[in-house]
């Protein structure tokens, strides 16, 4: 049996008749141990050829979890503070087998919102002032064609910019001028010259990974909590990290998407690709922005609202005048509706995964920031500055925001708002099913709930 952490080895064989001898298979099954956000965890029995994605489809179907293809799994080095994405295709049992004897490393599942969404929304991923492209191509680029650069091994596109980088061997910190190219990471030492005689080298990808730190003001006493690190892959000191941090987290965000794209290029695409590919041949059900429509039920027969103007209308219109109804709302499923159950249930609100109760606004910043700065995800939280208050926590444009959900009185009974009293809602359940459908007053629409899962 291994001695690696949370890993042991079960071996065993068979034997099959065949007409012309024997043939002896050998078969080795690993146990691993997987933990959730909460702390909870699960041990199982796997080959040695299963990938991350393989076990993010054991556990979303052990725990009966929507499959949007959000699940991931991460590598989390407690000892050094950092983590990453364990990319689909990588095999789980070859992470684990560079972790040292006596490693409090460990392997978490969660959510990741924003795994590949730079391949969907590249915009928000590369400021176009820290994009260049190499002098034999001059041409301009829109940062779709960007992406499909990344992905062409013969094309040298660049990302530059300043970054704080730690002093090998000192705790000080020093802000240079960076090139990120396919051949490795560089920085200047005159300015923000790209000339060959001031650019010197500082590290590749192809034996290394790319890790965030995890309190990079705590632990590294960086100057900002937005560092990440490149670690060689077959090393577990800390004299070998390559430490750097950002001065925003999107900036840290294109840092680390341009290295992961440089390391992996096609590959990262082909991940993308195969659950979409797979949906085509055996469609599965799941929640998207995309399956909800605005829909008209004043008159004898239902329609769908193709207009957004009128859309945006009827959806101001229906806030106004939102209120409980005497017969009960149907969902999808033939069930009542959250109208119904808040009668029965005030707190209904408890049961749902996006509400995380007493969580600090940090907390809540740092959930939001782990499961993907994607438009859209948000949780619900009870106020710390107002016990009868609640707060929407959601991310937009890659920050988390925050809006106070405020109780309001009106004709003896207790409803929920969100703009000051224009919109009451019978209870908190009722007011996310509408801002998943409407904008409102909030800046995009609920898409992702920030969920934890209990292994």
């Amino acid at each position: 049996a291994s001695n690696r952490p949370h890993c042991a080895s079960i071996a065993f064989t068979f034997s099959l008749s065949r007409r012309f001898g024997i043939l002896h298979v050998y078969c080795v099954l690993q146990v691993i141990k997987v933990f959730s956000e909460d702390h909870t965890s699960r041990a199982v029995e796997v080959p040695n050829d299963i990938t991350a994605r393989d076990i993010c489809q054991l556990f979303v179907l052990k725990n009966h979890c929507v499959d949007d293809h959000s699940w991931t799994l991460f590598e989390q080095l407690s000892h050094l503070g950092i983590e990453r994405t364990i990319e689909d295709h990588e095999l789980v049992i070859d992470v684990q087998s560079n972790w040292g004897m006596d490693s409090s490393s460990r392997l978490c599942f969660r959510k990741n919102y924003a795994k590949y969404e730079f391949f969907k929304r590249p915009l928000d991923f590369f400021p176009e002032h820290m994009v260049c492209v190499s002098r034999e191509t001059n041409d301009t680029m829109t940062h779709f064609q960007l992406i499909q650069t990344f992905l062409d091994s013969n094309t040298c596109p660049e990302i530059c910019g300043y970054l704080h980088a730690r002093e090998q061997g000192k705790k000080s910190w020093k802000k240079l001028y960076f090139v990120l190219r396919r051949s490795g990471l560089y920085f200047s030492s005159k300015g923000t010259s790209k000339e060959p005689r001031h650019l010197q080298f500082l590290a590749e990808f192809s034996d290394s990974d790319i890790y965030t730190l995890q309190s990079a003001r705590k632990s590294y006493g960086a100057p900002t909590d937005y560092g990440f690190c490149i670690k060689p892959t077959k090393s577990d000191s800390p004299q070998d990290l390559k430490v750097l941090c950002a001065d925003e987290e999107r900036l840290r965000i294109c840092w680390v998407t341009a290295m992961r794209l440089f390391k992996y290029g096609m590959q990262l695409y082909q991940n993308f690709l195969e659950p979409h590919q797979k949906q085509k041949v055996s469609p599965m059900r799941s929640i998207s922005e995309n399956s909800l429509v605005a829909m008209d039920f004043s008159g004898q027969k239902s329609r769908v609202i193709e207009n957004p103007s009128e859309a945006l209308t009827v959806a101001v219109e229906e806030g106004l005048s939102w209120r409980r109804k005497s017969c009960p709302r149907l969902v999808s499923h033939g069930s009542p509706s959250a109208a119904v159950a808040s009668r029965q249930s005030p707190a209904i609100h408890r049961a749902q995964p996006w509400f995380h109760s007493s969580i600090s606004r940090d907390e809540a910043h740092r959930l939001i920031v782990q499961q993907g700065l994607v438009d859209g995800v948000f949780l619900l939280r009870e106020s710390q500055s107002n016990p009868r208050t609640f707060v929407l926590s959601m991310c937009h444009r890659q920050r988390v925001k925050h809006f106070q959900i405020l109780p309001v009185e009106s004709e003896g009974e207790l409803f929920f708002s969100l703009d000051d009293g224009q919109t009451h809602f019978t209870d908190l359940l009722q007011l996310v099913e509408f801002y998943q459908l409407n904008r409102g007053v909030l800046p995009c629409k609920l898409k992702h709930q920030c969920s934890r899962v209990t292994l």
